[in-house]
């Protein structure tokens, strides 16, 4: 090749590297541009989780955020200390009244793994410190209650996940944990998810307004040697204690945990129950491997007791998973009426087939385990899904999108972001709380 040519070729393959052109068709991020309601005072000891939010009578943001890790217990507000760890954790409270642009410190709590809710036209915000606790709201956020016990002597765990409403009463799902002999490992085989309901105008804050469904603990459903044909669990499991795979990295007993509760009303669907008695819940389900969720249903009796079992299929076959977008991490469904579909915000993972020993050093935890991609699907029927956008991104391992909770707001959709930037401890550890607005979402419908 003469000079000449090989210099011009240089010259144009560096402009194309420079200007490459950009698909017009490319997926941008619905919601990137972001509100940081919360940054933690000190990201390598005090963390931030279970984002929440709701939309108050008065039409006010209400936002929910928990605060955990060894720095807590030099926080100056109230504390709760978790039974068994002796950990301390607070939840925080925010308010907006100018459409999630600016957020102001409303109150704090003690306790975490909380959910902000209306109810009644009250404000209420339940999670749990050992015993499920809840705190109650009459004037918009403004002022509080103490917290109350809903349960005693009991070891409760959950997230922000989603609240049902039916026939005037209020339904949402926290988890017990029972006590199994699981050792030194993430105890979510020894989990039940219970649904919980109460009439909308009762006091919530009242332990008899609630009424708990049965437990299905899920080891007593499935252990991991029943488990055959579809790869799961992915990695080599025990039942009662972790097996690391790497020194860093442990593949805990399989379960499930953070449910969200649905019912479904079209008539044409298999699972509609005619009578409305029936609920069904979908967990994120913790297999070692990406794109299943789980799944139970609670029936309600006709004596008022709700009773929680599995699912069948036509087949006759009990239904424990179902492929869903994300289900290996937090997430989160809500019902939009005027497009009658279910929405969901989860976390989309890229590179899960990775040898955990090749992960890069801040992956936290097994390869399905990636935080920074929050995603938006739609569905008519909770199993088929169909992509909606990408919500936002992080630049980098640390700076987490992840545990997103939402809500409608007129033609938006709000999320709230369980999210980290490279000072973040990890990915699990964030040091953010953020809020995205993803506007006219209904129109993301194809």
């Amino acid at each position: 090749m003469r000079p000449r040519c090989s210099a011009l070729l240089i010259i144009c393959s560096f402009i194309y590297t420079c200007h490459k052109p950009v698909h017009p068709h490319r997926i941008q991020p619905l919601a990137q541009t972001h509100v940081v309601i919360d940054r933690s005072p000190d990201a390598k000891r005090i963390f931030l989780g279970t984002p929440g939010i709701a939309v108050g009578p008065d039409g006010c943001l209400l936002a929910t955020v928990d605060l955990f890790g060894p720095g807590v217990e030099k926080v100056p507000w109230r504390k709760g200390i978790l039974p068994g760890s002796g950990g301390a954790v607070v939840g925080k409270i925010f308010i907006s009244r100018d459409a999630g642009r600016t957020w102001t410190p409303a109150a704090t709590y003690p306790f975490f793994h909380a959910r902000p809710f209306v109810a009644g036209g009250r404000l209420y915000v339940l999670g749990q410190c050992g015993d499920l606790m809840i705190v109650a709201s009459d004037d918009g956020g403004k002022t509080w209650t103490a917290p109350a016990k809903l349960t005693q002597g009991q070891t409760w765990h959950a997230s922000s996940n989603n609240v049902w409403y039916s026939r005037g009463n209020v339904y949402l799902v926290m988890e017990r944990h029972e006590e199994r002999n699981l050792q030194r490992c993430w105890r979510i085989a020894d989990v039940a998810p219970v649904l919980m309901r109460a009439g909308e105008t009762s006091d919530l804050t009242r332990p008899e307004s609630w009424t708990f469904a049965s437990s299905l603990v899920f080891e007593d459903v499935v252990t991991p040697d029943q488990l055959e044909y579809f790869g799961v669990p992915f990695y080599p499991c025990a039942a009662d204690t972790a097996v690391w795979l790497t020194p860093d990295r442990p593949m805990n007993p399989i379960g499930w945990l953070e449910a969200n509760v649905v019912q479904f009303t079209d008539p044409t669907h298999l699972w509609t129950d005619p009578s409305g008695r029936t609920f069904h819940l979908f967990l994120r389900s913790h297999t070692g491997r990406t794109g299943y969720a789980a799944m139970a249903k609670v029936v309600e009796n006709a004596d008022g007791s709700m009773t929680t079992l599995l699912e069948t299929t036509p087949s006759g076959k009990k239904i424990l998973y179902t492929p869903l977008p994300g289900g290996q991490m937090k997430f989160y469904v809500l019902w939009d009426e005027p497009t009658r579909l279910f929405w969901m915000v989860g976390t989309q993972a890229t590179d899960s087939m990775t040898r955990p020993e090749c992960l890069p050093a801040d992956r936290y935890n097994l390869p399905d385990n990636e935080r920074r991609r929050l995603v938006l699907h739609f569905s008519k029927n909770m199993i088929d899904w169909c992509f909606a956008g990408l919500v936002a991104i992080g630049e980098n391992e640390r700076a987490a999108r992840h545990y997103g909770s939402m809500v409608v707001a007129g033609d938006d959709l709000l999320i709230v972001s369980r999210s980290g930037d490279e000072q973040a401890q990890s990915s699990h550890n964030g040091n953010l709380f953020t809020f995205h607005r993803v506007k006219h979402f209904r129109s993301l419908v194809y």
